[in-house]
């Protein structure tokens, strides 16, 4: 797992042109080995999985088209011009 040292941190913060007060360091330690730890766990999570990238699987269902009255639909369209329903414009043509 990796690791971060107090001389670490304060080399870090003196590149970064941030000012540590003393009473920071231990918490902000705290802080980022958590986040170390944290993605480790993601490392290895996705170590774990084998992905081939070349094979192509479809996990989407086959597409069924169904023949429907639309009629039902069109009723509740506050307002519809014959099988349309008309809705305000919102790109201006030239």
């Amino acid at each position: 797992m990796a690791h971060i040292t107090q001389e670490e941190l304060i080399k870090l913060a003196r590149i970064s042109q941030l000012q540590l007060r003393e009473d920071e360091i231990a918490p902000l330690l705290k802080h980022i080995e958590s986040i170390l730890h944290y993605a480790q766990c993601v490392k290895d999570v996705a170590a774990d999985g084998v992905f081939d990238e070349h094979q192509q699987v479809n996990v989407m269902r086959e597409d069924v088209v169904i023949k429907t009255d639309p009629e039902p639909l069109l009723a509740l369209a506050p307002e519809r011009e014959a099988n349309f329903f008309v809705v305000p414009k919102i790109i201006e043509s030239k």
